[in-house]
């Protein structure tokens, strides 16, 4: 009897396992819950001041490339019109030299949905779909604001950029940099203090977020349903 098929037959029994485990190794997670820490900073009409911004995060990913998000954010906003170099006046309907004298530390709650588009595949395992651990992208969506100093509530549209890193197989983590435009003035208490009229996004308060992110996958895709995840 030969011993070259024999040799053959054991190294593609030793080959196989190897081959099915990097095949089935990587698994698609439908769910991801987590939460985000960092800073906020406001765009209104007092001098800015970098306030704290959390955030609870889940994250449904449609493929490696795709993910839709709801985030719930909490973050402060500060700020005074003390040492600011732009002159508000204490009335803006009456002349005069006298400067307003203001300044807020509140509270800015959003609720926001939100669509991400990765600029490479995400995943663990590089195999032969090639994903990435390391990946950047893109995000867009729509919110909506409650400014706890002046009570107002206001629809927002939130765009900004991200990365993200798969440190374990189903644990995350990120950066998130976010731009909320909001269709309010009222965010830091303050209505169009130098009296000019303001429409859609004009002359309107904005704020910025910038958390780092941890969120855990959960909900794994049955591997035999669909094999086509790229």
């Amino acid at each position: 009897m030969s011993i070259k098929p024999i040799a053959l037959a054991l190294l593609a029994a030793l080959a196989l396992p190897a081959t099915v485990r990097a095949q089935q190794t990587e698994t698609f997670y439908r769910l991801e819950l987590g939460g985000g820490l960092g800073m906020n900073l406001g765009v209104n009409d007092l001098k800015r001041q970098v306030g704290l911004s959390a955030s609870g995060i889940a994250r449904f990913p449609l493929n490696h490339r795709m993910a839709v998000k709801t985030l719930v954010g909490y973050g402060t906003v500060k700020g005074s019109t003390t040492g600011q170099k732009a002159f508000l006046p204490a009335n803006p309907n009456a002349t005069g030299d006298e400067r307003l004298q203001y300044s807020v530390s509140a509270g800015v709650v959003d609720v926001n949905a939100l669509y991400e588009l990765h600029f490479l595949p995400y995943g663990y395992e590089r195999g032969y779909q090639g994903y990435k651990r390391l990946v950047p992208y893109l995000q867009l969506g729509l919110g909506v604001v409650y400014a706890t100093e002046s009570k107002a509530v206001t629809a927002a549209v939130p765009l900004g950029v991200g990365l993200k890193y798969k440190a374990a197989p189903r644990l995350n983590l990120g950066l998130d940099f976010l731009m909320h435009f909001t269709m309010s003035d009222k965010i830091d208490g303050l209505d169009a203090p130098l009296g000019i009229s303001s429409s859609m996004f004009r002359n309107k308060d904005h704020y910025a977020t910038l958390q780092f992110t941890l969120t855990y996958d959960l909900r794994p895709k049955c591997p035999t349903c669909n094999r086509d995840l790229r």
